[in-house]
């Protein structure tokens, strides 16, 4: 089975009302940090199924209550990947919505923030990210995107580009 793709582009007025709302939804139960829109519908010429990921950036002191506030509000999603550094919810929106809960400065806060910035920054990791999404099937779509999440952090552990090392 295919997986459809569509421009980023596509969904940007969608992606931007869906993180408006979840700010304030946040707001509104007392949950404070970073909200941002991160994934491939927050790069411009990215391919994307048109799924909105948001990212709450919290300091690591208010993680666990954090997360437990968030769990009043939203229902808890693949609480299998769940660790020290990460819970994730789903958010009620227009478009599928994901919210992933992170302590600021862990694995997976870079993870999400360093990749994507790094991704747009990059025409060669857009490319290298569009084509890993263009040969996955419905089977190996997430492990493919994966992939090429690892490696963007292998190239640039530290956010500081090192285009010597290539891409391969």
């Amino acid at each position: 089975m295919t997986v459809v793709l569509r421009p980023a582009e596509e969904f940007r007025e969608q992606a931007a009302a869906i993180l408006t709302a979840e700010r304030a939804r946040l707001r509104a139960h007392g949950i404070s940090g970073e909200l941002v829109h991160v994934g491939g519908t927050s790069v411009p010429g990215a391919l994307t199924r048109g799924d909105v990921d948001l990212h709450l950036r919290v300091p690591s002191t208010a993680f666990a209550a954090t997360v437990s506030s968030v769990a009043r509000v939203h229902a808890v999603t693949k609480p299998e990947i769940w660790c020290a550094t990460l819970a994730t919810f789903d958010v009620a929106a227009a478009l599928p919505t994901g919210l992933a809960v992170t302590p600021v400065d862990s694995e997976h806060d870079l993870r999400f923030t360093r990749t994507w910035s790094l991704i747009a920054a990059h025409p060669a990791l857009l490319t290298l990210y569009n084509d890993a999404k263009l040969q996955a099937g419905s089977d190996d779509y997430e492990t493919r995107k994966s992939e090429v999440i690892d490696y963007v952090l292998t190239l640039w552990p530290d956010g500081i580009p090192r285009p010597e090392r290539g891409l391969s």
